[in-house]
């Protein structure tokens, strides 16, 4: 084999070498074209907006690696959509290129109810928006913290500090109305139920301070007020009064029953009509 190199001009040796190496470069060049498929060019398909499992669908069918580059939510989109593509949509790319999709989550994220009670109600409203929360509803009640937020509720119930709420969820913000320097007449809560008795209370203004049950009692809801302080009249079947923002203590028992106080009232009522509405104190 030596020999017939050695035996041949130096210059076919050369030539001969050349094209060997030559053949050698193009086959590689030729076989690395096809192989990374080099010239050929795809234009990215828009995906916006598109479901997320029907946007990979569609994208591989057309030649290209699909990836999910991210996972976020926002509540101004549809769930489990496509909201950012990379390369753009109508992009020309190569073939086999990766495009990476960041989708808007199926389950909204669970976030932490903030403290808004003692804050005003701009400052609230403003924690609740960076919060990712809705106001649903503002209720006035009197209460000396005037323009403050004196309970926050999801749902109709009260929502401590911390409790997980999903993501956009609405909140109701009971406001303090402050209190006006009015008076009425002790109202008669005795015959009520003691859910009955609290909302009353709450309704106008006035606070529950002690609950005195007479045994014990299977549904508290539903037992009657059989007693309160203060009462409804003097011992001189006067009418007593009392303030916005003052307190009532309420005795209440399982079964309904008829106080003193209750046939006081009725005996009162005969002997004297009275103004029901709300009175201005004289100074």
């Amino acid at each position: 084999m030596f020999k017939f190199i050695t035996n041949r001009p130096l210059w076919v040796n050369l030539f001969s070498g050349f094209s060997i190496s030559y053949f050698i470069s193009v086959s590689f060049l030729q076989t690395l074209s096809w192989m990374t498929k080099h010239g050929q060019y795809l234009t990215v398909p828009s995906v916006l907006n598109k479901k997320t499992n029907e946007a990979i669908k569609l994208l591989e069918s057309k030649g290209f690696d699909v990836r999910i580059q991210d996972s976020v939510y926002t509540d101004t989109a549809a769930n489990g959509i496509v909201l950012k593509q990379l390369p753009d949509a109508n992009s020309t790319v190569k073939v086999n290129r990766t495009v990476f999709l960041t989708v808007n989550r199926v389950v909204p994220p669970l976030i932490d109810m903030p403290k808004l009670e003692g804050l005003s109600l701009g400052f609230a409203l403003d924690m609740l928006q960076r919060n990712h929360l809705k106001l649903q509803d503002t209720i006035y009640k009197p209460d000396f913290m005037r323009g403050s937020i004196i309970e926050q509720q999801y749902n109709g119930v009260k929502i401590p500090e911390k409790a997980k709420l999903p993501w956009g969820s609405k909140i109701t913000l009971i406001v303090g109305a402050g209190l006006e320097q009015r008076q009425m007449i002790v109202p008669d809560l005795i015959g009520m139920t003691y859910a009955e008795a609290k909302q009353y209370l709450a309704d106008n203004g006035l606070t529950l301070a002690a609950t005195i049950s007479d045994g014990p009692l299977v549904d508290s809801a539903n037992a009657y007020v059989y007693e309160q302080n203060p009462k409804r009249f003097t011992e001189d079947n006067l009418p007593n009064y009392i303030s916005s923002g003052q307190v009532m203590d309420l005795f209440i028992a399982a079964e309904r029953r008829v106080a003193k106080d209750s046939v006081d009232t009725k005996k009162a009522k005969r002997k004297k009509k009275i103004n029901m509405t709300f009175v201005t104190p004289k100074n």
